[in-house]
């Protein structure tokens, strides 16, 4: 969801860069999980502002500089359980990795490995005989079903 960046002031808050879409997804949660990979703690959020590009915070137990220091690089996530249900045609990242890509012919494509934000769109990463970089937009991606596990393309092959 996303980093933090570096302490901010002398209280122990920190500068943190959002990974998400929608920055307010992190302002509205009650805690962090902060780390790398599994050593990671939780932290109750006690304020949290916007900064311009950034987010300010104040987590529970950092409370000064050299504590909020400490936390710098590290990673930013919360539990799935803790975030909403995504909106009608719109998706976690972490759902759609592992999902078996197929065009519309039936062909498979490979499997999504992830994804990319390029500024104007997002594009899957798809690795199968050779790896696809296939727009995330309506004009390429038809069905996406979760429960199945596959994404429906309009795409080629040997594209």
């Amino acid at each position: 969801m996303g980093r933090v960046a570096a302490p901010f002031g002398v209280k122990g808050w920190v500068k943190v860069q959002p990974y998400c879409e929608d920055p307010a997804a992190l302002v509205e949660l009650a805690s962090w999980r902060v780390g790398r990979g599994e050593a990671q703690a939780h932290y109750p959020v006690e304020a949290v502002q916007d900064h311009g590009n950034a987010l300010l915070a104040k987590l529970a137990g950092i409370d000064d500089r050299d504590a909020a220091y400490a936390l710098r690089g590290l990673e930013i996530s919360v539990a799935r359980s803790d975030l909403p249900p995504p909106e009608e045609n719109a998706f976690y990242w972490s759902d759609l990795i592992g999902l078996t890509v197929c065009n519309r012919d039936g062909a498979e494509l490979g499997r999504v490995a992830g994804l990319m934000e390029t500024g104007a769109h997002d594009v899957l990463v798809v690795q199968g005989q050779r790896e696809h970089l296939i727009p995330f937009v309506a004009a390429f991606v038809g069905a996406v079903d979760l429960e199945k596990g596959t994404i429906e393309v309009d795409w080629g092959e040997d594209w």
